[in-house]
């Protein structure tokens, strides 16, 4: 799940807080690497949670209103349609999921008010009254549902990234990456794997784990050389008058470009640009694309690159 466009961005922030912060050691900053990684799986287990929490209270509404309507001797019918979701049954026993879930104590039961509005919101969308009205029901639909659910509701709802905000400052930027993969579960999810339904991995392999803190790494030890790289195809302009978060994005960017032969020097740009467009000025993705370009093409005349641009 910890895909490399979520490890650049980490890297990053990180980058940005290390040289905030003299008293840090290249260590000290990849062992917090390695946490806030670990910080956006807890995401996307909590995610996973937040449907199998919303439906647990959606059950607790519903039979507290069946207890009154017995109370009341109100002879009224409540569907169970919605609570007995079978994917989310599946959901609830997964093995993966509440085996990580009691190691890490995640849960969304603290936040009833939320699950509240939730359920509420999810009750006025157009899927879930035709699905609470159609005549009979089956995994593909039910699974459905709750694709589009998120789709429309729990990738959109700032209530939900008030709660984040609150709980971990790791999650702040994570968590529309993390809805991609949560997205990505729900459509992989087979009936008949049962509770041993396999989540998506938190790396998708060692050489993800590496990729990261051999990255870091680079960029702060070779953060001189990377500097005079860039300020020696500068035309009329001097390295410190540039942007801080430029400079910083574009040394990354070179430690990655120099360091990870097998990844092609555009795919690189390509993703620092993307970060560029979040950190730092209107202007600077332009800026940034033509130093890194001209670098690049000047390691390579020089023989100091071996790539194809």
């Amino acid at each position: 799940m910890i895909n490399r466009s979520l490890i650049r961005l980490k890297v990053v922030q990180l980058m940005y807080a290390y040289y905030q912060n003299s008293g840090r050691t290249v260590d000290m900053v990849e062992k917090e690497l390695l946490f806030s990684m670990g910080k956006s799986y807890d995401l996307y287990i909590l995610m996973l949670l937040l449907m199998v929490d919303v439906t647990k209270y959606a059950r607790k509404v519903i039979y507290r209103q069946e207890e009154l309507n017995q109370i009341a001797h109100l002879d009224e019918t409540i569907s169970h349609r919605f609570i007995d979701n079978v994917f989310i049954s599946q959901l609830e026993i997964n093995k993966q999921l509440m085996e990580y879930k009691k190691a890490k104590n995640l849960s969304w039961i603290d936040n009833e008010d939320y699950l509240r509005q939730l359920y509420l919101t999810i009750q006025q969308t157009e899927e879930y009254k035709d699905y609470m009205s159609e005549s009979a029901t089956d995994y593909l639909k039910d699974r459905e549902l709750w694709r589009r659910l998120y789709k429309q509701i729990l990738m959109r709802d700032e209530r939900i990234d008030a709660i984040l905000e609150e709980q971990s400052l790791y999650w702040n930027d994570d968590k529309e990456i993390v809805d991609t993969f949560v997205m990505k579960t729900i459509k992989r999810f087979s009936e008949e794997y049962g509770a041993e339904q396999e989540l998506v991995p938190e790396f998708k392999d060692e050489d993800d784990r590496t990729f990261a803190l051999r990255l870091l790494r680079r960029a702060i030890v070779n953060a001189e050389y990377y500097r005079s790289l860039i300020g020696g195809v500068l035309k009329n302009w001097e390295l410190n008058r540039l942007a801080y978060m430029d400079v910083l994005i574009m040394q990354i960017a070179l430690a990655e470009i120099l360091s990870f032969p097998e990844i092609p020097v555009p795919v690189t740009i390509n993703e620092y640009l993307e970060i560029a467009k979040c950190y730092s000025t209107g202007k600077s993705s332009k800026y940034i694309n033509g130093v890194l370009d001209s670098v690049s093409r000047r390691l390579i005349d020089e023989g100091k690159l071996m790539k194809d641009f």
